[in-house]
């Protein structure tokens, strides 16, 4: 199998533990959040068994609060080689890892226990050798602070080199169903691709987040949007039983995009972002399982002019008069 599908919190941390455990040679790892003790434990443990490790870790969140330092200080006192990600970009919000040059993992989570245990999110693990090289060179360069240019034709999506224009290409090839799972729906180049999507006739699916849990800059875009997308006819819908950290797009149940990527001009502009697009039938067929799963479990997002007030109201955010509902 070229590409697998690793689930949380379903697979739980082993879905990467025993990977890390299993490394004989190298261990490329690049992290926004890192600091779930057993995983760093277990990157120390292969540095300690001869695994030649490095690890590139995001400085600090865009508000300048870094929560790195604890494992950057951990993995340097063991000998392994780490650093800051390029500076080029606002963060680096990409999570991924290559081991043995063999396997690489495109994930939507953190390497944080909260993104282990109580959220929803995914991993596309491939073994194909092309994209390995990419995902490696990819790495060099941004450790070494050079340009990258992705390959014509890959899979792999790159923000922010290629980012909106596949993410935009893989909603207009949807004839009949999209799914979306996603913490941001704040682009309006997506918004407008969704749009004609739903125009053309394509029956929409969105998992989305509750308003309060938009930052206060992001509120027009990301509850107007939303409320648009509703008023056209998709349906939209909240988890109940999960945290939503997934970043993750179905379209006509045979193709589906996975990674780091919101659908949000930051993500797209000034982040680096990794995310692999696939049609491997096993892949899709399980992401479908768990979609209908979530969707099932999952309460209608009530975005009237009375219900986001109100949710933006309880949870202490007062300026709700810039989305013009009152």
């Amino acid at each position: 199998m070229s590409h697998r599908l690793a689930v949380l919190p379903d697979d739980s941390a082993k879905a990467i533990l025993d990977p890390i455990h299993a490394a004989a040679d190298t261990l490329n790892i690049r992290m926004f959040l890192f600091t779930d003790p057993t995983l760093l434990n277990a990157v120390i443990a292969a540095k300690a068994r001869g695994v030649k490790v490095r690890v590139m870790l995001n400085p600090a969140r865009r508000d300048g609060t870094s929560e790195n330092e604890t494992a950057k200080e951990a993995l340097a006192a063991a000998g392994i080689e780490v650093r800051h990600s390029d500076p080029d970009f606002a963060v680096t919000h990409q999570k991924s890892m290559v081991i043995d040059g063999k396997a690489g993992f495109i994930e939507s989570f953190n390497w944080k226990t909260r993104d282990l245990t109580v959220t929803r999110d995914y991993a596309v693990i491939t073994t194909k050798q092309h994209e390995i090289a990419e995902m490696l060179e990819g790495f060099d360069a941004d450790w070494s602070h050079q340009p990258f240019n992705p390959p014509a034709g890959s899979r792999l999506i790159w923000c922010p080199n290629n980012g909106r224009q596949r993410v935009a290409e893989f909603i207009d090839g949807a004839k009949e169903t999209l799914c979306l799972q996603n913490e941001r729906y704040q682009d309006m180049v997506i918004f407008e691709r969704l749009t004609c999507a739903i125009k053309r006739g394509v029956r929409v699916h969105i998992m989305a987040p509750s308003p309060h849990k938009l930052k206060k800059s992001k509120l027009i875009e990301g509850v107007g949007g939303l409320r648009m997308m509703q008023d056209l006819g998709a349906k939209v819908r909240k988890l109940k039983h999960l945290k939503l950290h997934a970043k993750m797009i179905i379209a006509d149940e045979k193709r589906a995009l996975v990674g780091s990527i919101n659908l949000a001009p930051g993500s797209f502009d000034d982040r680096r972002e990794l995310a692999i697009e696939t049609d491997s039938r096993h892949v899709v067929e399980r992401l479908i399982q768990i979609a209908e799963y979530d969707w099932n479990l999952s309460d209608n997002l009530d975005l009237s002019k009375e219900a986001v007030a109100a949710d933006l109201e309880k949870h202490g955010i007062k300026d709700v008069e810039k989305l013009a509902i009152t």
